[in-house]
């Protein structure tokens, strides 16, 4: 009995082994379950995105569009300085060329003038109705080349400025230099007197 039971085990153990050798695919497939696991593991690791990476380069912006706060400044300062200087030499050059608000108050001051001639408050129609009028459009033409100089001078005492705006701003001051000195020779009269009235006309 011990005899054939030994040689059962043994042919059993014969038969799995042969089993075994014939088909390998079982083994391998074993092995295979067995690693997957683990690089199923190392998988995700390996596919995770590198977030700080990719957050430093969010938050840190781009040169370009980071406000150069230093220069945003002089920037402003060159605009201002700029357009102070357009503005002094158009006001220098109205007070040459004269202004809408210079013919409107000389006509207003010929009609007092006609005024005070019917009124009886005044004789003297020269005076009236040419020299008041004259008068205070020199006045006019010399508040805008005083104003025009006051522009101009601030433009140029600022440092530093641009070229152009250097140049438009002398421009400017020598306008206003000149209509100034056209202004004060009207209302002196010394471009041209007053005209009188001969002693046999009144």
């Amino acid at each position: 009995m011990g005899t054939t039971t030994s040689k059962n085990d043994t042919a059993k153990t014969d038969a799995v082994t042969d089993d075994k050798a014939a088909d390998p695919k079982p083994a391998a497939a074993s092995e295979e379950q067995a690693t997957a696991p683990a690089e199923k593991a190392a998988a995700p690791e390996d596919r995770v995105p590198d977030t700080a990476t990719d957050e430093a380069h969010e938050e840190e912006p781009h040169p370009e569009d980071v406000p150069a706060t230093g220069q945003a400044a002089p920037a402003r300062r060159g605009i201002v300085a700029g357009a102070g200087a357009v503005a002094g030499a158009a006001l220098g050059l109205a007070s040459l060329t004269g202004t809408w608000a210079g013919t409107i108050l000389s006509e207003r001051q010929g009609v007092l003038g006609q005024i005070k001639l019917q009124t009886g408050q005044t004789k003297d129609q020269i005076a009236a109705v040419y020299t008041a009028p004259w008068h205070t459009t020199a006045l006019v033409n010399g508040t805008f080349a005083l104003i025009a100089l006051v522009v101009t001078g601030v433009v140029l005492l600022r440092r530093p400025q641009a070229a152009w705006t250097k140049a438009v701003a002398w421009g400017g001051f020598a306008l206003a230099v000149l209509g100034l000195v056209v202004a004060g020779g009207m209302y002196l009269d010394l471009f041209a007197a007053a005209p009188k009235l001969s002693a046999g006309g009144s």
